[in-house]
């Protein structure tokens, strides 16, 4: 029983730090967010956090984790993998990413975070190869939900979508006067319009 109420006070530490990983990284962006800094937000040492996580590497990854999850719940984004396609509507889905953009911008260290770390991930045995991998795949799974027929295969458009994203990300983190959701805004309405018929 002993143990048992441990791992459940080890798994709420856990929560707790990255929960306040969050914070701080989004407050103080990623240079000012140190394992010593987490540490201390969380009342621990920097040997006392690591016990929680393999590395930094690990701990960074754990946090987009735990982003996206913040982020499904607040924003409503669907992975593709769930659910009926039929009953997906393409105007729900796409506020539901603009409203995800528009956030990134109150949370500039995360952006970064996740730019330096889509890099980083390059290395399969880096911490967060993996999770690059299926995140990608369930944000393009849910792209795919929404492309129009007739245009172009789903999957394309999907990587279309990504990759417009993650890069109006970097252009952004160097210049912040760039319109990352009223760029991805206008992008999305004129791939959404129908051809005109042919007269």
């Amino acid at each position: 029983m002993a143990q048992r109420g441990s791992y459940a006070k080890g798994v709420a530490k856990r929560e707790e730090i990255l929960e306040r990983a969050l914070d701080v990284i989004a407050t103080e962006g990623y240079d000012g967010a140190s394992v010593k800094r987490i540490a201390e937000a969380v009342g621990l040492s920097q040997a006392g956090l690591l016990h929680y996580f393999d590395s930094k590497e690990e701990l960074f990854t754990e946090v987009l984790r735990k982003r996206d999850e913040h982020d499904g719940e607040q924003f409503g984004l669907p992975d593709g993998r769930s659910g009926d396609a039929t009953a997906i509507d393409v105007a729900v889905i796409r506020e539901s990413f603009l409203r995800v953009i528009r956030h990134n911008t109150e949370v500039p260290g995360l952006v970064e975070l996740f730019s330096r770390l889509a890099v980083e991930a390059a290395n399969p045995e880096h911490p967060a190869h993996d999770y690059f991998l299926e995140r990608g795949e369930a944000v393009r799974d849910g792209f795919a939900l929404t492309a129009p027929p007739g245009t172009m295969p789903p999957d394309v458009y999907a990587r279309i979508l990504q990759a417009v994203a993650d890069g109006l990300q970097l252009q952004w983190l160097v210049d912040p006067t760039v319109d990352m959701a009223g760029i991805v805004d206008q992008l999305l309405a004129t791939l959404q319009q129908k051809p005109a018929s042919a007269s």
